[in-house]
């Protein structure tokens, strides 16, 4: 590959489909995300205590993870170390060398482990998960001019040279706005959660259906208290006839109450669209509730997911977490730039090529000032499961 452009390189390597890693364009992939999953606990004294080497070459990556959190922090990033021990397996790149860090948790946590790793010689560093632990991580990274993939679902902690491999709320919304409009819809309604993730998607709904032609003519917030959910939903009621759509980006445990309460209000739900967020993807929750039926959702398509799930167990003999995929991108996407890019590998250039790339949960490009952009499909709640009513992109290319 020598006398190829690097655009050129990236887009001839590593077509690696059975590993649920492909190539797109002129750009290759990864998948992900996470939220705080654990808190309340006590911070660690001293530096946390889990670490590890895994492979022995001559990059160095550094993988910091909340291993020692308490509950399912500490699961989740156990099976996120698996699945980059996974990747790094798979692709047979002997010159990487993964240099595991634990951050127990905790913003001073993941900067030390951040500094330790960079005195070792780490040229990328992947993760941490929480958010303010990616702060502090990008604090000690950004001093050393050293690039950081990152796990938080919280865009105000990206940036320039901190990069968010996750899926984002606003993806979410995008693409559901973008779908429902490109269907005649005009007239939106919303029923958000009032948390800091209804306050993340209200901002993005009225921007994005504004966006695409559509107007916003009711959104009520709500706690969860029924009695106030209940007022609520009876002043969307009262809209209904002017509304195309109503949008209720909740979790599965709530969003079935909503909808009954919308029904016993007299909103007519074969009439009027509904529409969630990736929350409600691949949950019985959703998929059992009648009133649910018909209702649209953006996610990743699920094949590639279920194919690295398979080789998961077979190497674990356990299920992965959802958020695995985004280890084993990550760590895949660093292998393969150490193999086609030279010493400009984890360049802003490089990690920002407007063409992307392509993993387990489908194409995804980062942006420049640090978030990312995913390719999704949009899914139709049936009592088997959401069918795939609009394909993810295969790639950034217009039209595609």
């Amino acid at each position: 590959m020598s006398g190829m452009s690097r655009e050129g390189a990236i887009a001839c390597m590593w077509h690696h489909m059975r590993l649920g890693l492909s190539v797109v364009a002129t750009g290759l992939l990864v998948a992900a995300c996470t939220t705080q999953l654990g808190g309340g606990a006590t911070p660690p004294s001293g530096e946390p205590s889990a670490a590890a080497q895994v492979a022995d070459g001559q990059v160095r990556i550094a993988l910091i993870l909340p291993l020692t959190a308490q509950g399912n922090a500490g699961l989740a990033a156990q099976s996120m170390k698996n699945a980059a021990d996974m990747a790094l397996a798979e692709f047979k790149v002997s010159n990487v060398q993964l240099l595991v860090k634990d951050d127990g948790g905790f913003p001073q946590g993941a900067r030390n482990a951040a500094e330790q790793a960079i005195s070792e010689g780490a040229e990328i560093i992947v993760g941490p998960l929480f958010a303010q632990s990616v702060s502090a991580v990008g604090q000690a990274a950004r001093a050393r001019n050293i690039s950081v993939i990152a796990f938080s679902t919280d865009a105000s902690v990206a940036a320039r040279g901190v990069y968010l491999l996750s899926f984002l709320p606003e993806t979410d919304v995008r693409r559901i706005a973008e779908y429902a409009t490109s269907r005649g819809k005009r007239s939106f309604a919303a029923l958000m959660p009032d948390n800091a993730y209804g306050t993340v998607v209200e901002a993005a709904f009225q921007q994005e259906v504004a966006r695409h032609g559509g107007r916003v003519v009711a959104l009520e917030k709500y706690p969860h208290d029924p009695n106030r959910t209940a007022e609520a939903v009876r002043r969307i009621a009262q809209a209904a006839s002017q509304i195309d759509c109503i949008f209720i980006p909740d979790s599965p445990d709530a969003v079935p109450q909503v909808a009954q309460a919308l029904a016993a209000n007299g909103v007519d739900l074969k009439r009027v669209q509904l529409l969630g967020t990736g929350l409600w993807s691949d949950d019985t929750r959703i998929s059992t509730e009648k009133l649910l039926d018909g209702g649209w959702y953006p996610s990743p398509e699920q094949t590639g997911f279920r194919n690295f799930s398979g080789r998961y167990r077979a190497r674990y003999g356990q299920d992965p977490v959802r958020t695995a995929t985004l280890a084993y991108d990550a760590v895949a996407l660093v292998a393969a730039l150490v193999k086609t890019q030279g010493t400009q590998r984890f360049s802003d250039q490089v990690l920002t090529n407007p063409s992307g790339f392509a993993g387990i949960d489908g194409v995804f490009r980062f942006r420049p000032e640090g978030t990312n952009e995913r390719g999704l499909a949009v899914l139709r709640v049936t009592p088997s499961g959401g069918q795939v009513i609009s394909p993810a992109p295969k790639s950034f290319a217009p039209g595609t």
